[in-house]
């Protein structure tokens, strides 16, 4: 190492330790509190409790890979987990490299820039290399990559799992791209664990709203960032925090509208200073969530106007949705996330028990008088208890409407935004004739949704979508469908303006009407529209005008 070290030279300059913002904790980190245990087993705990893997005889994971969407928290989490390890008796050094750092012009440079990284790490251990957008540094090798970047990619893939160990360094990479990564690198004793960050559900948008309006004076309501979260859906954790920072700017205006209008620094009262719940109605109007600026998200929920209407369908469909998809009812629960902590805890301590009383020990012992009962007990083990992992065969479901009634998009898009909890795939037109090959396109989601499962593919107006797909689509589609395991929950929900017996045969078979597959949407009924009037016209349209406060 030293021999190498002398030869580099300056080049040891790019790999010095980074200087990090230290007042990111895991406690300002919202929504992710599995991966957040997960590290800890990683990283924290063997720098604490060493004499655990030591009488176990195993080594804690050294490799873990962060992907998802943009904004997510890939990189806040590292950085939390950098200076979580850097406190009280605990040095660990942190290094962070961009992807395209690490490359050069030169020939052998970018291999030498990886190799004098994790040298100096392993000089500097315990360490912990973090990658940022890895998928620049370790794309896929094939034959119409150049072979300079091929090199690369086998320096790092040497340099985390060689025939030389690299001791207490852990390798943290990061992307949003993860079908772009070489498949090499995702397997035990380089990136163990695979983390997904996927937008936040309803329960941890609050509690990153919490976070973020911690140090505001005075603190918002409650009930009014109950309110927030359930209105930022499709929302990330960088667009609610830029959402906060906007809201704050609004109530500015509002106070001190002079400030723009000045060239000198003038005198303000900050005291006077208050954010209202008008002014995140204002600067929700002003901020675009990043998940809905290339493509937008087909969940939303029922708009104020036909919520009257459609109301009392969408409480049907929903409740034959979790008959024929039983993970909904899982994602339907409102204190579902505020009783993971006392349920889970609830199971650890229920699982020791029946673990310690009936589950057979894995040593050789001597017979006892219980040994008649080991094959029972084991079996009882490893059984699996269908009141915690539901199971649905090939779930599909398929909403019908009358032709131009227009209601199956507004109530797909609003049982999409109940259950946010499951990543949608849309597969409409626009989706797959986005890009030269539609037929990739296809694999790509439908991969992608059995790997994220229970997950959802959305295909609206699937009669015309069907006749616009060519023969080899449809045939790339339908064998897609059927290669998925028959337990995985990966719901096909679809709508369509076509009654079911007069769509096309292949899409007559995949939705079975026996099985309350189909639903057919109703018309609203004469309470409804009644209701819809009445609030219209006696509520909304004979209330005076709002006098301006000048």
């Amino acid at each position: 190492v030293d021999k190498d070290t002398m030869k580099i030279g300056g080049s040891l300059a790019g790999v010095e330790q980074m200087q990090i913002d230290g007042s990111v904790q895991f406690d300002g980190v919202g929504g992710l509190s599995d991966h957040i245990s997960s590290l800890k087993e990683m990283v924290i705990f063997p720098l604490l409790y060493p004499e655990i893997f030591e009488r176990l005889k195993i080594e804690p994971p050294r490799g873990c890979l962060f992907y998802g969407p943009p904004g997510t928290g890939k990189t806040l989490v590292a950085r939390a987990l950098a200076n979580e390890c850097s406190q009280g008796g605990m040095r660990v050094t942190f290094f962070m490299r961009k992807g395209a750092e690490c490359l050069s012009k030169w020939i052998g440079e970018s291999e030498r820039h990886l190799r004098s990284l994790f040298e100096q790490a392993y000089q500097m251990r315990p360490s912990i290399i973090f990658f940022d957008e890895i998928d620049a540094l370790a794309p896929v090798r094939s034959d119409k990559q150049d072979q300079i970047h091929s090199s690369v990619v086998g320096t790092l893939l040497a340099l985390m799992d060689g025939l030389a160990s690299r001791g207490e360094v852990v390798v943290i990479g990061a992307t949003n791209r993860l079908d772009s990564i070489d498949p090499a690198l995702r397997r035990p004793g380089r990136f163990e664990r695979e983390f997904r960050f996927s937008l936040p559900n309803k329960e941890a948008r609050k509690e990153i709203f919490k976070i973020h309006t911690r140090d505001w004076n005075p603190k918002p309501l409650d009930s009014l960032l109950e309110k927030l979260a359930e209105e930022c859906v499709g929302y990330c954790g960088a667009d609610i925090k830029a959402l906060c920072a906007e809201t704050g700017l609004c109530a500015l205006r509002h106070r001190y509208p002079q400030l723009y209008e000045s060239r000198e620094r003038l005198q303000i009262n900050m005291d006077l200073i208050k954010i209202k719940a008008n002014d995140f109605s204002m600067a929700m109007q002003k901020t675009v969530p990043a998940s809905q600026r290339a493509v937008p998200s087909p969940g939303r929920a029922l708009s104020a106007i036909s919520k009257p209407l459609l109301e009392n369908a969408l409480g049907r469909i929903l409740q034959t949705l979790q008959r024929v998809f039983p993970h909904a009812e899982l994602a339907l629960k409102k204190d579902q996330q505020q009783g993971i902590t006392s349920t889970s805890t609830c199971l650890k301590i229920c699982q020791s028990k029946n673990f310690d009383e009936e589950s057979p020990s894995v040593s050789e012992e001597k017979p006892t008088h219980k040994t008649p009962d080991r094959k029972k007990a084991e079996f009882r083990t490893f059984s699996r208890n269908p009141r915690d992992q539901p199971t649905s065969y090939r779930p599909r479901f398929l909403l019908v409407e009358e032709p131009g009634s227009g209601q199956a998009s507004d109530l797909a898009a609003a049982v999409i935004h109940t259950l946010e909890k499951f990543p949608v795939y849309t597969l409409d037109t626009p989706t797959l004739f986005a890009s030269t090959s539609p037929d990739e396109t296809c694999i790509q989601l439908i991969r992608e949704a059995q790997r994220t499962a229970p997950s959802i593919i959305y295909v609206p107006q699937i009669p015309s979508w069907w006749e616009t797909i060519g023969p080899t689509l449809k045939s790339v589609f339908t064998t897609l469908l059927q290669r998925i395991p028959r337990f995985t929950p990966v719901l096909l929900l679809a709508t369509s303006d076509v009654q079911h017996r007069d769509l096309p045969e292949e899409i007559e078979a995949l939705f079975n009407n026996e099985y309350e597959e189909v639903f057919k949407i109703p018309r609203p009924t004469y309470a409804e529209r009644r209701h819809f009037f009445e609030d219209l016209v006696m509520e909304q349209a004979a209330q005076p005008p709002v006098l301006k406060n000048n």
